[in-house]
Protein backbone atom coordinates (compact mmCIF):
# COMPACT_ATOMS: atom_id res chain seq x y z
CA UNK A 1 0.00 0.00 0.00
CA UNK A 2 2.98 2.14 1.02
CA UNK A 3 4.22 1.89 -2.72
CA UNK A 4 1.12 2.59 -4.65
CA UNK A 5 0.51 5.94 -2.12
CA UNK A 6 4.07 6.57 -3.22
CA UNK A 7 3.47 6.01 -6.86
CA UNK A 8 0.45 8.35 -6.67
CA UNK A 9 2.39 11.42 -4.89
CA UNK A 10 5.14 11.16 -7.47
CA UNK A 11 2.85 11.17 -10.38
CA UNK A 12 1.21 14.11 -8.53
CA UNK A 13 4.30 16.25 -8.07
CA UNK A 14 5.53 15.88 -11.44
CA UNK A 15 2.12 17.19 -12.66
CA UNK A 16 2.52 19.79 -10.72
CA UNK A 17 6.25 20.88 -11.55
CA UNK A 18 4.81 20.42 -15.09
CA UNK A 19 1.68 22.90 -14.93
CA UNK A 20 4.43 24.99 -12.76
CA UNK A 21 6.74 24.79 -15.59
CA UNK A 22 4.47 25.74 -18.11
CA UNK A 23 2.39 28.68 -16.32
CA UNK A 24 5.84 30.05 -15.34
CA UNK A 25 6.82 30.55 -19.15
CA UNK A 26 3.12 31.63 -20.11
CA UNK A 27 3.53 34.59 -17.20
CA UNK A 28 6.99 35.36 -18.44
CA UNK A 29 5.82 35.64 -21.96
CA UNK A 30 3.03 37.72 -20.79
CA UNK A 31 4.95 40.44 -19.14
CA UNK A 32 7.75 40.61 -22.25
CA UNK A 33 6.03 40.20 -25.14
CA UNK A 34 4.09 43.28 -24.43
CA UNK A 35 7.62 45.66 -23.82
CA UNK A 36 9.59 43.78 -26.95
CA UNK A 37 6.31 45.42 -29.06
CA UNK A 38 6.73 48.80 -27.43
CA UNK A 39 10.82 48.42 -27.78
CA UNK A 40 10.28 47.47 -31.31
CA UNK A 41 7.99 50.43 -31.86
CA UNK A 42 10.75 52.92 -30.40
CA UNK A 43 13.01 51.98 -32.61
CA UNK A 44 10.84 52.04 -35.64
CA UNK A 45 10.28 55.43 -34.62
CA UNK A 46 14.04 56.18 -34.15
CA UNK A 47 14.51 54.88 -37.57
CA UNK A 48 11.90 56.65 -39.10
CA UNK A 49 12.86 60.02 -37.72
CA UNK A 50 16.23 59.67 -38.76
CA UNK A 51 15.34 58.97 -42.30
CA UNK A 52 13.74 62.37 -42.35
CA UNK A 53 15.96 64.08 -40.41
CA UNK A 54 18.35 62.61 -43.47
CA UNK A 55 15.85 63.57 -46.19
CA UNK A 56 15.51 67.51 -44.34
CA UNK A 57 19.45 67.93 -44.59
CA UNK A 58 19.15 66.78 -48.32
CA UNK A 59 16.00 69.18 -48.77
CA UNK A 60 17.97 72.00 -47.04
CA UNK A 61 21.15 71.23 -49.43
CA UNK A 62 19.25 70.93 -52.55
CA UNK A 63 17.86 74.67 -51.74
CA UNK A 64 20.88 76.46 -50.66
CA UNK A 65 22.48 74.65 -54.05
CA UNK A 66 19.42 76.09 -56.49
CA UNK A 67 17.28 78.64 -54.25
CA UNK A 68 14.13 76.51 -54.06
CA UNK A 69 13.05 73.18 -52.84
CA UNK A 70 12.71 70.14 -55.85
CA UNK A 71 9.57 69.29 -56.77
CA UNK A 72 9.43 65.75 -55.93
CA UNK A 73 11.50 63.67 -53.56
CA UNK A 74 12.54 61.84 -56.40
CA UNK A 75 14.16 64.79 -57.78
CA UNK A 76 15.64 65.27 -54.44
CA UNK A 77 16.80 61.63 -54.81
CA UNK A 78 18.66 62.31 -57.63
CA UNK A 79 20.50 65.19 -56.44
CA UNK A 80 21.90 62.95 -53.11
CA UNK A 81 23.62 60.74 -55.76
CA UNK A 82 25.53 63.51 -57.54
CA UNK A 83 26.11 65.00 -53.76
CA UNK A 84 28.99 62.96 -52.97
CA UNK A 85 28.93 64.67 -48.95
CA UNK A 86 25.28 64.18 -48.57
CA UNK A 87 26.09 60.49 -48.41
CA UNK A 88 28.41 60.57 -45.28
CA UNK A 89 26.56 61.06 -42.77
CA UNK A 90 28.38 63.16 -39.88
CA UNK A 91 28.59 60.23 -37.90
CA UNK A 92 30.19 58.15 -40.42
CA UNK A 93 33.08 57.01 -38.38
CA UNK A 94 30.82 54.80 -36.19
CA UNK A 95 30.46 52.86 -39.61
CA UNK A 96 26.41 54.09 -40.14
CA UNK A 97 25.61 54.67 -43.67
CA UNK A 98 22.73 56.05 -45.78
CA UNK A 99 20.63 53.56 -47.51
CA UNK A 100 19.49 55.97 -50.58
CA UNK A 101 17.15 53.01 -51.83
CA UNK A 102 15.04 53.18 -48.34
CA UNK A 103 15.17 56.78 -47.60
CA UNK A 104 12.26 57.92 -49.01
CA UNK A 105 10.11 54.89 -47.28
CA UNK A 106 8.70 54.86 -44.01
CA UNK A 107 10.35 51.86 -41.76
CA UNK A 108 7.33 51.06 -40.56
CA UNK A 109 4.85 49.79 -43.59
CA UNK A 110 7.18 50.81 -46.48
CA UNK A 111 5.12 53.66 -47.62
CA UNK A 112 6.57 56.51 -49.20
CA UNK A 113 6.81 59.46 -47.21
CA UNK A 114 4.19 62.16 -48.28
CA UNK A 115 6.14 65.41 -49.70
CA UNK A 116 4.46 68.54 -50.94
CA UNK A 117 6.00 72.23 -51.87
CA UNK A 118 4.36 75.12 -51.39
CA UNK A 119 5.65 77.75 -53.89
CA UNK A 120 2.82 80.70 -53.92
CA UNK A 121 3.96 83.03 -50.92
CA UNK A 122 6.90 84.70 -50.30
CA UNK A 123 8.76 82.21 -48.71
CA UNK A 124 8.89 78.68 -49.94
CA UNK A 125 8.07 75.83 -48.27
CA UNK A 126 8.06 72.41 -48.04
CA UNK A 127 5.97 69.52 -45.57
CA UNK A 128 6.99 66.23 -45.32
CA UNK A 129 5.31 63.29 -43.24
CA UNK A 130 5.29 60.35 -42.01
CA UNK A 131 2.34 58.24 -44.11
CA UNK A 132 1.60 56.37 -40.67
CA UNK A 133 2.12 58.66 -37.90
CA UNK A 134 1.82 62.48 -36.88
CA UNK A 135 5.30 62.96 -37.27
CA UNK A 136 6.18 65.77 -39.89
CA UNK A 137 9.40 68.16 -40.85
CA UNK A 138 8.16 71.40 -42.16
CA UNK A 139 4.71 73.79 -42.91
CA UNK A 140 3.01 74.61 -45.85
CA UNK A 141 2.10 77.87 -43.79
CA UNK A 142 4.47 80.68 -45.21
CA UNK A 143 6.36 81.45 -41.74
CA UNK A 144 9.48 80.74 -42.45
CA UNK A 145 10.31 79.90 -38.38
CA UNK A 146 8.40 76.32 -39.09
CA UNK A 147 10.24 75.83 -42.39
CA UNK A 148 12.94 73.32 -41.48
CA UNK A 149 10.94 72.20 -37.90
CA UNK A 150 10.13 68.42 -36.83
CA UNK A 151 6.83 67.59 -34.44
CA UNK A 152 9.53 65.79 -32.48
CA UNK A 153 11.74 68.32 -32.22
Amino acid sequence: MASRSTQIRIGLQVVLAVAILGLSYYLYVSITAPYDRIERQEQLTEQTRDRMTHIRTALVDHERDSTSFPDSLALLLDHVRRDSMLLAPPDSAAGDSINLDSLLYSPRTGKKFQYTVNDTGRVETYLLEDPDTDDKVGTLRPDPTETNAASWE
